[in-house]
């Protein structure tokens, strides 16, 4: 078992409180940003993962044109299904607004070539590392994608509830794509 897979395991026999962001819900009536990805449609496959002996690219993913008012995109993926509460698998924000999609197998840096930032996910690495859930189950994986009227003034690292703090009332547009993955 690799040390990334060593803690995720250990993670998961530990009882977690609910983040208990005041984020919980979207402001109502969010135009769509219709995110879809063109590696997967409702099962992730293995080259996604990060279990042992998979490449643990992100998937290429693509939306639509968002508000006039978006200044930066920000995306974050989660498991819902983790027996400690949802996991954090990728942050992604200040993705800029002329972006369209998201190359395969983004690397994992802090900042990106065209200035997004990466967050930390909850295996304590930045970028994305792909589903692996324990045992002989099926997990479901949400890609959140937020269209933002701001950039967001937070350095590279930072963890999940930072960057829903910073996106509070400043979410002008929505997108998620659910997929799931099975071991």
């Amino acid at each position: 078992m690799t040390p990334k897979h060593l803690l995720q395991a250990t993670l998961l026999t530990l009882a977690a409180a609910p983040l208990g962001c005041k984020h919980n819900t979207l402001p109502q009536n969010l135009p769509d940003l219709a995110l879809k990805s063109s590696s997967f449609t409702d099962t992730i496959p293995n080259q996604f993962s990060s279990c042992e002996g998979q490449t643990n690219d992100s998937a290429e993913l693509s939306w639509q044109s968002p508000p006039a008012s978006t200044e930066s995109f920000a995306l974050i993926v989660t498991d819902p299904d983790a027996p400690i509460g949802t996991f954090t698998h990728w942050i992604l924000y200040n993705i800029p607004p002329d972006t369209r999609e998201l190359p395969q197998a983004v690397r994992k840096e802090e900042q990106t070539p065209n200035g997004s930032r990466q967050g930390a996910n909850d295996f304590g690495e930045t970028g994305y590392d792909g589903p692996c859930p324990p045992g002989n189950s099926t997990h479901r994986y949400l890609f959140d994608l937020y269209a933002l009227d701001t950039r967001l003034n937070l350095p590279s690292g930072v963890e999940k509830r930072a960057v829903l703090d910073a996106m509070n009332n400043h979410i002008v547009a929505h997108g998620q794509l659910t997929a799931r993955y099975h071991r």
